[in-house]
């Protein structure tokens, strides 16, 4: 008599986990809207953002291991700490002190997200970490799960995990998906030489304000909201805006040439992306995308010129 097929055979094997290798792609974020608010108790400033998420990519490769390893290729090859300071590691041990499974993986990263670019590119690799143990463990975690861990990491992290365009509020770690009608966003993403500090950006906006030297705040996102709706890029260009340009062009003031260069260049709109130093254009179409990165590779106002397109899926297994 054949024995019948059940349910829990699927979770039996899924909680087993891969045999092989697990590949994860993870994308960058930028935000197209950024409104800080005060700074909380616990350190961080209340913000209200909407983040995006956009096709440049790190690739992190999960092995089964008998300790917890990282190597690396790519961007910031050589300048990356690999130690358990990492995020892409500290993800993994968070992952399973959770699920209490042993913190046992070669993890092989492929980078193309800049380091300290205002991209997210660490909580992009903490967002991959989570994804790939969780298919190389069996773990068997939803995707709501693994935000839940991913918010004690870093405040970008949940959204890479999800993807697409999103609203982040508290210290942008609550995020709630941005319903519009799918339509996508052609960018010039201008990398610039060396990094930002994130928190030295928050600092430098703190004291800007302290001085009266900084703009007005930008408020609700309800502007951004409806441009997103009218799916007409003009009208998304006049609503981007970033609260941490102000420091950004302090700290690197550089950058007010690149945004002049690619505005010149005929970019709709141009913001510094997070904290910077990149600086992300929104352009027509792809075309447009395309003529626009190889006149500010031209310019010389930026050490490389990307196109992308969003918004695209969070940390995926493929």
């Amino acid at each position: 008599m054949t024995e019948a097929w059940r349910p829990d055979d699927d979770d039996d094997q899924q909680r087993r986990g891969a045999s092989g290798p697990v590949r994860v792609r993870v994308p960058a974020k930028v935000n197209l809207h950024l409104g800080v608010g005060p700074l909380r108790r616990d350190g961080y400033h209340e913000l209200n953002t909407v983040y995006h998420a956009i096709s440049i990519y790190d690739e992190l490769t999960a092995r089964r291991g008998d300790t917890l390893t990282l190597t690396m290729e790519g961007e910031g090859a050589g300048e990356l700490a690999l130690d358990d300071t990492n995020l892409a590691i500290r993800a993994a041990h968070a992952l399973a002190g959770y699920a209490g499974v042993p913190p046992h993986a070669r993890l092989h990263l492929r980078k193309q997200i800049p380091l300290a670019g205002g991209l997210a590119g660490g909580s992009a690799d903490a967002a991959a970490a989570l994804v790939a143990c969780d298919a190389l463990w069996g773990t068997g975690l939803s995707r709501d799960e693994l935000a839940g861990i991913a918010a004690d990491l870093g405040s970008d992290v949940p959204f890479l995990i999800h993807g697409g365009t999103a609203l982040g509020t508290g210290r942008g770690e609550a995020v709630s998906p941005v319903l519009a009608r799918p339509t996508s966003w052609h960018w010039v993403v201008a990398i610039a030489d060396g990094g930002l500090s994130t928190p030295a950006a928050y600092a430098e906006l703190d004291r800007l304000r302290d001085a009266g030297a900084a703009g007005p705040p930008l408020g609700s996102t309800d502007g951004l909201f409806a441009a997103l709706r009218q799916r007409d890029p003009r009208v998304l260009a006049a609503a981007l805006g970033n609260d941490l340009q102000d420091a950004a062009l302090a700290m690197r003031p550089s950058l007010a040439g690149t945004l002049k260069a690619g505005e010149a260049a005929g970019a709709l709109a141009g913001i510094v992306s997070g904290s910077g130093p990149t600086c992300v254009f929104l352009a027509t179409n792809a075309d447009d995308a395309e003529r626009i990165a190889a006149e500010l590779a031209t310019a010389g106002v930026c050490r490389q010129a990307r196109t992308a397109h969003g918004p695209v899926a969070g940390a995926r297994i493929g």
